[in-house]
């Protein structure tokens, strides 16, 4: 259905795990075999969870929900930015459980954009519009990547959850469900959908990524041919 080859898997490296002395314990399932010191993945494995996973996603945006995609780590940040809803510089504090106080953030920076061309800049004076000025800079570094995410997102997916500790927490409080690629030093009993995988090789989050967001486009082209509106948009590369 999602054209899952092993010769891909292969091909981005997406068996390798961490050496062996920083596994998880609770990984062990996904895990074919140990070599020259590194755990090797079972393919077979993350090929089932990687379909699991995206016939999720498309179910769920094929009903009008939210995708949120979160990766801060550097192999992680140029491919998630391709993504309207994404958190890829650092993880917003309170973005999933104090929502409301940061979409009042997002309101701020978007009404300062639009009163910024609207001529209104020109009724204040000039210090007033470097103070403003400043402020918006600082919102679109935090908020700009959110800035059209109206609603708490039904689902997130995360590249590492190790690193976006903060994020599953938050997600996990409020039973958001989770997408997460888990290499072998992580806990994928954290994640709705884990998905086993070399979270470290951008070759290897790429693809993955790829399989994710045909999925999610076959969901929302689903959606938008009942005439309903959607909050997730997908990158029109995939």
């Amino acid at each position: 259905m999602y054209n899952l080859k092993f010769s891909k898997f292969l091909k981005s490296g997406v068996h390798f795990g961490h050496s062996t002395s920083k596994w998880n314990p609770k990984i062990n399932h996904y895990l074919l075999m140990q070599k020259k010191g590194i755990h090797i993945i079972d393919l077979y494995k993350t090929k089932k969870k990687i379909y699991s996973s995206c016939l999720f996603l498309k179910k769920i945006t094929a009903s009008g929900k939210i995708v949120l995609f979160v990766g801060t780590k550097e192999q992680a940040k140029k491919i998630i930015a391709y993504y309207a809803n994404n958190i890829n510089e650092r993880w917003i504090g309170g973005l999933l459980t104090n929502f409301s106080t940061i979409r009042e953030s997002i309101y701020k920076m978007n009404m300062i954009k639009q009163n910024k061309y609207s001529g209104l800049y020109n009724l204040i004076s000039k210090k007033e519009r470097l103070l403003i000025s400043r402020l918006y800079t600082k919102l679109k570094k935090n908020l700009g990547s959110v800035r059209n995410l109206n609603f708490i997102p039904d689902c997130i997916v995360i590249i590492d959850i190790n690193k976006e500790q903060a994020a599953v927490k938050e997600a996990l409080k409020l039973g958001i469900p989770i997408v997460g690629i888990v290499d072998t030093n992580s806990d994928p009993e954290k994640m709705n959908f884990p998905i086993p995988a070399n979270d470290d090789n951008s070759k290897s989050i790429n693809l993955i990524l790829y399989y994710i967001a045909n999925a999610i486009e076959s969901g929302v082209h689903l959606y938008l041919s009942n005439k309903k509106n959607t909050h997730v948009l997908v990158n029109q590369q995939y």
